[in-house]
């Protein structure tokens, strides 16, 4: 942990007081409470499409696009959480109070490069991609409960301080 930011040492929850107080000021964390939903309905409609597609082999072009939509969202906040981070924490990545669920967030990101890789080579059958598609977004799922933990927690620790 950077102490040079926290201005204290203890961290008796997710949050020192000085954490609390810079993620609660800086813009970036309502960025993340925006890109965070918007996300997860792009991941619904772009679920329907990649099971619409390996159901009835219809709309391969629509479920395309849609999981490169997904995968945007998943860079950009990917991006602005890790600038979230240095501003709350002092570093970019891997701070104590969320490592795991940034090394996950790598396993995510490496599934979804993995798809826009195969996708750009002609590597994978039109079926496999989106077997590969849904491989990430599980890890997706699994990686947003992650941190909907950690906003439980959060709260909780906001409750415990009033």
């Amino acid at each position: 942990m950077s102490h040079s930011l926290t201005g204290a040492t203890d961290r008796t929850g997710l949050y020192t007081e000085a954490e609390r107080q810079r993620r609660d000021s800086t813009i970036w964390t309502l960025v993340q409470g925006i890109l965070a939903p918007v996300q997860f309905l792009v991941f619904l409609i772009s679920l329907g499409l990649v099971l619409r597609y390996l159901i009835t082999g219809l709309g391969y072009e629509a479920a395309t696009i849609s999981i490169l939509i997904k995968t945007g969202f998943l860079y950009l906040i990917m991006l602005t959480g890790a600038i979230w981070e240095k501003v709350v924490f002092g570093q970019y990545l891997f701070a104590p109070a969320f490592f795991w669920e940034d090394v996950f967030s790598f396993a995510v990101i490496a599934l979804h490069s993995a798809y826009i890789l195969a996708l750009y080579t002609g590597s994978l059958a039109p079926a496999d991609l989106m077997v590969l598609a849904l491989a990430a977004y599980a890890a997706y799922v699994i990686n947003a409960g992650q941190f909907l933990l950690k906003l439980r927690a959060a709260r909780l620790q906001a409750e415990g301080v009033a």
